[in-house]
């Protein structure tokens, strides 16, 4: 499989907030997303959970579907319970014929909680992360064994947030426990995409692309906000995230440092739709994906 675009739907309705683009129509998202020139889209909240159903809803608009959040409690719970919580996930993944299985630890994350500043998100114990990466890494096996891949988000707001913390998570865990690269989190939780890129290529199996509006970071920083708050933008202001080319990562750098890689790249741009109108930004987006793989060498 070649480097294809795809996209998560959250520019046109969000999954932590539901009223936030609630009332525009699964459609209007996949159409405009085929404007775009998007191929494939990730799981939201407005997807059938029935697999004839998915490939239904997405066979009009030429779209694959390209896997789904799955949200996990390994800080409570053994892999073995959590790889039987999710058969629904994994079975629904299977029968549309993807193997992008994307989780990311949330007993205790915040950034779901709009009262709830993301300085007060939680922090691994030093002595918590071995234990942790063993129970990733056997959801993985668990996962590998029905042919899935174990896509580990990072996400600001959870216990994987900043450099080091990717940094604990990849060093406790090993293939087939994989990490999907966001580019957005990981530089507004102070890290270098690219350089991540290159320090763990081989173990990269799906790459999120949004980027940052570094002003508005440092700004939600300084006035202690929430993590939906801060991407909501406050007023008319817009918010931290927005799409590739219109924020600070260098995704021509991030890309070369993929140089290898094969699969999915995943437009991405949590933003307020009323503020930030999803098709344009999606065109722009995808525009600039297309023009840092051509840079890169890798279109």
């Amino acid at each position: 499989m070649a480097i294809r675009i795809g996209a998560n739907p959250i520019g046109w309705s969000n999954d932590d907030l539901i009223e936030i683009g609630g009332a525009t129509p699964l459609e209007t998202c996949l159409a405009e997303a085929r404007e775009a020139g998007i191929v494939g889209m990730e799981l939201g909240n407005k997807f059938p959970r029935e697999p004839e159903a998915l490939k239904a809803a997405l066979a009009p608009y030429g779209m694959a579907c390209i896997g789904g959040w799955h949200s996990i409690e390994l800080l409570r719970r053994s892999a073995a319970e959590e790889f039987e919580l999710a058969k629904a996930h994994r079975d629904l993944l299977k029968a549309v014929g993807t193997d992008v299985f994307i989780v990311c630890e949330t007993s205790n994350t915040v950034h779901g909680s709009r009262a709830t500043p993301l300085s007060r998100r939680p922090v691994m114990a030093s002595g918590d992360w071995a234990p942790y990466g063993a129970k990733v890494t056997e959801l993985a096996e668990r996962l590998a064994g029905e042919g899935l891949k174990l896509c580990y988000h990072h996400h600001m707001g959870t216990i994987v947030q900043t450099e080091a913390e990717i940094d604990a998570l990849m060093e406790n865990t090993r293939a087939p426990a994989n990490l999907l690269l966001d580019t957005g989190h990981a530089t507004w939780g102070g890290a270098d995409p690219a350089k991540l890129a290159a320090r763990y290529r081989e173990r990269i199996s799906h790459v999120h692309c949004k980027d940052v509006r570094l002003d508005k970071a440092k700004a939600a920083e300084a006035e202690d906000l929430s993590f939906l708050d801060a991407i909501l933008g406050q007023g008319d202001e817009l918010g931290v995230y927005t799409v590739p080319g219109d924020g600070a990562v260098d995704y021509a750098a991030v890309f070369e440092a993929l140089r290898g890689y094969s699969g999915w790249v995943v437009l991405e741009a949590e933003q307020d739709p009323d503020k930030a109108h999803p098709l344009t930004y999606a065109k722009r987006g995808v525009a600039h994906i297309r023009a840092a793989l051509r840079e890169a060498g890798l279109d």
